[in-house]
């Protein structure tokens, strides 16, 4: 399909538009750089191992910073971000040329190291293998043994980070001692992609018992299978790519995940190839497409998006609350304000069905970026001033079971 570029950008976008369709995105984002500095001279394509100058088969920047989930988390220089978001292609390669630096983002800078575990506690790597390949996984299992059969909440990391690096970022195995809850990080290797990001644009990895729906759908019922889980509360969250890959696999699985929580990430189906997993995070990826059959039962979301997101357009929360509501009618929805303790203002939306079960709801975080809301500087990526995205995500999760959910 032949992309056309709005009219009033600098003359050589349509080559960069050629580049990108070709594949040649190195070669694109250097010509993109240029012509926004005003230099239309050809340079030799950037080294890509640069952080921030292309990212294989998963979100590519076009800026050379580093940014949020989706950069290098090395010591480095602090990520900047880009300016907010605008509708249109033309109009966010415009935005390039304007910066800040949102206070409090923890990137690639040195990070303290994570708190120790509780005695009793583990936390131990693990693999599966499936149809899909192989996966390693970590399991924290808390030493707090709960009441009866364990919840367990499967957690998606986003790109270039590892299980230890998102588990210490989020502090879920924290939240999850207190409440007796099993954790699985399933880890994406530099083997399926090169900057370790689930491939959530791939036809083949967007649908049921293929590719990394399969081997994600695997780890969740190996761990049912070798632990006292309860079916009836299987969670899945996930942030940037492994928010698109949780929003896929809530879509896909539906009888296996109770609820599924969609940080900074994008709806399923919003992509199936490269150009247009570009276009779905410049301007939103729409509606995506349905992979659970028609009828099927609606997996409860909960969605968390910054307003500033630079890397991820915060329409693409929109997008992730109206396909996650698009099955049912009759919903009620209400809107609060908030502020969390010293940090960001917040919106939040909740959708409820006649019987006064919440649906959907949905966190729009103003003036954050990239960044897992309320996360810890032990991890990267991170954004402390708030609200706490797993605090909020947990008590949604544990609000829900699958049962209890009409079709």
């Amino acid at each position: 399909m032949r992309h056309t570029l709005p009219p009033g950008l600098p003359p050589g976008m349509t080559e960069a538009a050629r580049l990108t369709r070709a594949g040649k995105l190195a070669e694109a984002t250097s010509l993109i750089q240029r012509l926004l500095r005003g230099e239309g001279k050809a340079e030799p394509p950037p080294d890509t191992t640069t952080p921030g100058a292309t990212l294989e088969g998963e979100f590519v920047r076009l800026d050379p910073a580093p940014s949020a989930a989706d950069a290098d988390p090395r010591p480095a220089r602090k990520p900047g971000a880009d300016a907010t978001p605008r509708a249109g292609l033309g109009e966010t390669l415009r935005g390039l040329a304007a910066r800040f630096k949102p206070s409090g983002l923890h990137g690639g800078a040195r990070r303290p190291a994570p708190d120790p575990l509780p005695d009793g506690a583990s936390f131990a790597t693990l693999s599966h293998s499936g149809v899909g390949g192989t996966r390693a996984y970590k399991l924290y299992v808390p030493a707090n043994p709960g009441d009866g059969p364990r919840p367990l909440v499967v957690m998606l990391h986003g790109c270039t980070q590892s299980p230890d690096d998102f588990a210490a970022g989020t502090r879920m195995n924290a939240f999850a001692e207190r409440h007796g809850i099993l954790v699985a990080y399933p880890e994406q290797p530099a083997s399926a992609n090169a900057q370790r990001c689930w491939n959530w644009f791939k036809p083949d990895d967007q649908r049921r018992d293929q590719g990394e729906p399969a081997l994600i759908a695997g780890i969740t019922r190996r761990i049912m299978h070798d632990h006292r889980v309860d079916p009836e509360r299987v969670y899945i969250a996930g942030l940037s790519a492994g928010g698109a890959a949780a929003a896929i696999m809530a879509a896909a699985y539906p009888d296996l995940y109770a609820a599924v929580g969609v940080h900074s990430g994008l709806p399923a189906g919003a992509a199936h190839d490269l150009p247009s997993a570009l276009a779905a995070m410049r301007q939103g990826g729409g509606h995506g497409r349905r992979s659970a059959e028609r009828g099927a039962r609606a997996v409860p979301t909960i969605v968390f998006h910054g307003d500033r997101d630079s890397v991820v357009h915060p329409r693409n929360g929109d997008d992730v609350t109206a396909q996650a509501t698009a099955a049912k009618a009759g919903l009620r929805s209400e809107l609060k304000q908030g502020q969390a303790p010293g940090g960001h203002a917040y919106s939040r939306s909740v959708h409820r069905d006649p019987e006064g079960r919440a649906l959907c709801e949905q966190w729009t975080i103003h003036g954050a970026g990239h960044a897992w809301a309320g996360g810890s500087p032990a991890g990267s990526y991170t954004d402390p001033q708030g609200p706490d995205a797993t605090a909020e995500m947990l008590r949604f999760f544990l609000e829900q079971r699958r049962g209890a959910t009409p079709g």
